[in-house]
């Protein structure tokens, strides 16, 4: 345990100086984005914001040469499904990438220039993989040629460029995952249709491939309305193995000689909600031994698998967070963070239990005396149900506060709203706990990571039941004498920002609100947002537009005179799933009410900030808004232009 500095300065909470800056962040940070294993060689993506946001390309050789290969404008980003992932494939040095500026996919061998092999038109590409025996890639395409819903299916791209995509799957609303066996005589692929998510309810299809290129019919293995399958994939024997949550868990099995069998049922999570493509869980060691990764509780772990013995092993690790699985005969490599590591890419030896990290997120170094590591809470909710969330307190080696006072919290909101909170170390929760903010990480009724059944909570409840777990987490940290009940803040992106302004509409706890790109009008939301949303609030809501009333009567906008705080909202001006029209109109009915609003909005960036300028801004002027309203000095009330003027 870190002492304190003797040293130590008595401050206010929240106006403590910290060296965990928004500079820090954005300026010595990249974030990763998927794992290639090609042969021997080691390749990841990296989103950097310094650059713009660019997703670069880098490889380790296995001789230890760390290499940029993809040169600069080049960015491997899709934008299907507006979430993207799986923007890129390598094989056998060769790397296909989806770019982001035109979204076509391009080639890229060694020493050479990208070279486009897609037509300059409006499809866009995502979900590669490499089918070497035939020399092109198969990709989940998203077809905006014709006016109305794009069109999506699963697509054949030649290598080299010749013709048109071939398509090998139409006819159904979403696609995802298209995995080759090994020796590409089979395919597997999932598909699902509106309203359902990815995580309400896909199929499963296999089907053969023929020498010419095309497939066969393709038949349903496993999936259905209620049932969500994710990460299909190939054994090295050719097995396919798939995740699934029939049980009430997404739990591993396996489709053998026609029969689908469980592997090791348990109450975690094996895989997660499908929001990109791209992320694996697990991966194949051998034909017999599986390296996965499991959500227990808000916690991701390590863990193998034998199959054919059904011996499971935990593997002993700090980190938390674990993701991009890839695994070879001898080694695992995945990207994982943990309460006091940011991610990295780690190559995990297999036989000696060795961890090295290949690469980090951050060059930096901080002192863990600036780092408070979070403490999972559980606790009743409304309903007499329970709730789970991560408590940070307020830590800084350098600054102690008065005795007599508490400190204030942030209740930060995970977005989706189906998705989760996790203990990875975040510099962006750091960059408040450092300053003296304690801070309430949210794993509302709805979040993933503790079964179905915790998910399906939401279930036309969204806005009632994620907001009643942030206000009761808040209470109970006040009962408990860890927090300034007189200052409780919230914040949240996206979906967490609707809830944020659902909290601040429909309870009195918070007396400050930070919104980022956030819903306030479901109606609008239903009308006006993109192909993958546009039936999710059937569910969280219901149907639209038999539910009209409930759509008002559960949005923001409509009560906005209930809404009688300081309230700061960030905006991206190019956002096509929460466009910009949503958050202009509340601001308007809010300013023309007297109430202290502040719109920061950012010319070029889209669903979430992407350019370190714009991230760096946001941060000093969420904290220079909080000291406002608060009553305290903070390290950015010099350098911060007043959002309220």
């Amino acid at each position: 345990m870190t002492k304190m500095n003797e040293s130590a300065s008595t401050r206010r909470y929240g106006s403590w100086t910290s060296p965990i800056t928004a500079d820090l962040i954005v300026a010595e940070t990249v974030g990763f984005g998927g794992v290639w294993v090609d042969g021997g060689d080691i390749y990841w993506s990296e989103l950097r914001p310094a650059e713009g946001g660019r997703n670069a390309i880098v490889r380790r050789t296995v001789e230890g040469d760390v290499q940029e290969l993809l040169p600069v404008p080049y960015s491997a980003r899709t934008r299907v499904n507006e979430y993207g992932g799986g923007a890129a494939a390598v094989a056998d040095g060769v790397i296909y990438f989806a770019h982001d500026t035109d979204q076509r996919v391009y080639r890229l061998e060694p020493g050479s220039m990208p070279v486009p092999i897609t037509p300059a038109d409006s499809r866009r590409y995502a979900d590669l993989i490499v089918d070497r025996g035939r020399r092109r890639v198969l990709a989940v395409c998203e077809d905006h040629r014709a006016d109305g819903e794009p069109l999506h299916s699963i697509v054949a791209i030649d290598a080299g460029g010749a013709g048109a995509p071939r398509t090998l799957a139409s006819g159904r609303d979403f696609y995802a995952a298209p995995r080759l066996s090994r020796d590409g005589r089979r395919l597997a692929f999932l598909a699902w249709d509106h309203p359902n998510m990815p995580w309400d309810g896909t199929e499963l299809f296999l089907t053969d491939c023929e020498d010419n290129g095309g497939i066969g019919n393709a038949r349903c293995i496993a999936g259905a309305a209620d049932e969500s399958i994710c990460q299909p994939a190939f054994a090295p024997d050719g097995t396919l193995y798939f995740v699934s949550d029939r049980s009430g868990w997404w739990n591993l099995y396996r489709c053998r000689a026609g029969d689908v069998e469980s592997l090791l049922p348990l109450c975690v999570e094996f895989g997660g909600p499908h929001w990109a493509f791209g992320l694996a869980r697990y991966d194949f060691a051998s034909p017999r031994s599986i390296v996965c990764t499991y959500n227990d509780r808000g916690s991701w772990r390590l863990g193998t698998l034998d199959v054919e013995t059904r011996h499971w092993h935990r593997v002993p690790t700090s980190y938390t967070d674990i993701s991009f699985v890839q695994a070879t005969d001898q080694a695992a490599v995945f990207v994982a963070a943990g309460p006091t590591a940011l991610p990295e890419i780690v190559a995990f030896d297999l036989t000696a239990e060795r961890f090295d990290v290949i690469r980090r997120s951050a060059v930096v170094s901080i002192d863990p005396g600036f780092i408070s590591i979070p403490r999972a809470i559980e606790y009743e909710t409304s309903g007499g149900e329970r709730a789970h969330a991560f408590f940070y307190a307020p830590r800084n080696r350098d600054a102690v506060a008065p005795a007599s006072e508490r400190p204030p919290l942030l209740v930060f909101i995970h977005g989706g709203p189906t998705s989760a909170a996790t203990s990875a170390l975040n510099l962006k929760i750091q960059y408040w706990t450092s300053r003296g903010f304690a801070v309430l990480d949210v794993n509302y009724r709805g979040s993933t990571g503790f079964g179905r059944a915790y998910r399906r909570r939401l279930d036309g409840a969204w806005g009632v039941v994620d907001v009643d777990d942030c206000a009761y987490g808040a209470r109970y940290l006040v009962a408990r004498g860890e927090v300034d009940g007189a200052r409780l803040a919230i914040r949240g992106g996206s979906a967490g920002g609707f809830t944020t302004l659902c909290a601040l509409a429909f309870h009195q706890e918070f007396k400050a609100g930070a919104v980022y790109y956030g819903v306030s009008d479901l109606e609008s939301l239903a009308h006006d947002t993109h192909k993958f949303e546009s039936r999710y609030l059937d569910r969280l809501v219901g149907p639209y537009p038999a539910e009209r009333q409930r759509y008002r009567s559960r949005s923001p906008l409509y009560h906005a005179e209930r809404i009688a705080c300081p309230v700061i909202f960030f905006q991206g001006l190019e956002d096509r799933v929460v466009p910009p029209s949503q958050t202009d109109r509340l601001v308007h009915v809010l300013r023309q009410r007297g109430v202290p609003v502040a719109y920061v909005g950012f010319r070029g960036e889209q669903h979430g900030f992407r350019i370190a300028h714009n991230v760096k801004r946001s941060l000093e002027t969420e904290l220079y808004f909080y000291g406002r309203v608060f009553g305290f000095e903070t390290d950015a009330d010099k350098s911060v232009a007043d959002p309220f003027v």
